[in-house]
């Protein structure tokens, strides 16, 4: 595998060159990586597995602490492909609170925000 990222790469058993192939992605791939599950309902409504994840949606943490929590996202960081949702914060030992970064891998979507006529469309299959 080359230095830089290379969109020919195709797959390796090796998870080193799987994990240099996701940091070293660009922005418009490394947004593939925020595909979520969706819930039954919406799957069954909109005949898909899985949408990309926006801000706004509401999700359901499938997976750590907060296993059950269901919540809006408040933040997307594309860079680190991590998920900040609302009112899950941890406290720090100082006594300030952060909020907490989840993978989407560990998220199912509840509810979609539909606010973006295109996310409409998508959704349903259209184009």
């Amino acid at each position: 595998m080359k230095s830089k990222f290379s969109k020919s790469w195709s797959k390796s058993k090796q998870a080193r060159k799987q994990r240099k192939y996701r940091a070293n992605a660009p922005l418009h791939i490394k947004s593939k990586f925020l595909g979520v599950h969706l819930s039954k309902e919406l799957r069954n409504k909109y005949n898909k597995r899985s949408l990309r994840l926006r801000v706004g949606d509401k999700v359901k943490v499938l997976k750590g602490g907060f296993k059950g929590e269901e919540q809006k996202v408040d933040k997307i960081n594309l860079k680190k492909a991590k998920v900040y949702l609302e009112k899950l914060e941890k406290s720090k030992k100082e006594g300030s609170k952060s909020s907490i970064a989840f993978q989407p891998s560990n998220l199912m979507i509840l509810n979609l925000n539909l606010d973006d006529k295109k996310r409409i469309q998508k959704s349903q299959g259209e184009k």
